[in-house]
């Protein structure tokens, strides 16, 4: 399972190179319809689009915790532990509560347990969202200052057209930032950089905005496969894999 193999490296990363990681993770409303299938009284649409905002929001409540049993059973299997921590789009907004928040993970990072984050889908609206777990993402890394930002997706990193349909296309191992054009370029390609899958939103658009953010904030970033083989370990020993943003010189 990727997720006990994900935390069996960020037991790693711990233990030899002194890494502590902030998780953002994503999964709780798929999670919940796996959950629920057959379940008396629930009837899934034919696609995520299909669901009220109260579906969705009840599918969170009941995803949410179902998400974090299968961290916490991967870290505890590694000696670790994990905590939750759901967020609004005004969590990050609010002076006072952002400065909470950020108090609230270094504690828990003093202590050696890694907070597993996710957006509070369960009160969150429509209007007022991060909208995907990228941008969740890097505003994450932004507010505690992380030092890197790994985007772990179902593709090597970008590539500079579509692989899919062209042969050619060719990874882009290292970008010296994003830039309005370069997003622009992406969104107008079909296929796997312009969406989201049908069971999660966002697609290469959003990693490449949500690298922009943290870009832009001095944080290098990488767009990485999320099941090669040791890929946190990779990027902690500094091989070359998927795509690197630069971080901008603050």
């Amino acid at each position: 399972m990727l997720i006990r193999a994900w935390m069996q490296q960020v037991a790693v990363l711990r233990k030899r190179h002194g890494i502590e990681v902030v998780w953002v993770t994503s999964g709780a409303i798929a999670t919940a319809v796996d959950f629920m299938t057959g379940h008396s009284g629930f009837r899934s649409p034919a696609g995520k689009k299909g669901r009220s905002l109260s579906e969705k929001q009840a599918l969170s409540a009941i995803g949410q915790p179902l998400v974090l049993e299968l961290y916490s059973l991967g870290l505890q299997s590694q000696g670790m532990r994990s905590a939750q921590v759901l967020l609004t789009y005004e969590d990050l907004a609010d002076k006072t509560r952002k400065a909470n928040f950020q108090n609230t993970i270094e504690q828990l990072l003093s202590w050696k347990i890694m907070p597993v984050l996710n957006e509070n889908d369960a009160v969150a609206t429509q209007e007022i969202r991060f909208g995907d777990n990228d941008t969740l993402s890097a505003r994450v890394a932004r507010s505690v200052r992380a030092d890197r930002l790994i985007i772990l997706t179902d593709v090597e990193g970008l590539f500079d057209a579509d692989p899919r349909v062209n042969s050619d296309a060719r990874l882009v191992t290292e970008l010296s930032g994003v830039t309005a054009k370069l997003i622009g370029k992406v969104e107008a390609n079909s296929g796997a950089h312009s969406g989201g899958t049908a069971r999660g939103t966002g697609g290469m658009v959003s990693k490449l905005m949500a690298a922009k953010i943290a870009s832009d904030s001095g944080i290098l970033t990488h767009l990485v496969k999320g099941d090669a083989t040791n890929v946190l370990l990779q990027i902690a020993e500094e091989v070359a894999i998927g795509t690197t943003i630069r971080r901008k010189i603050r």
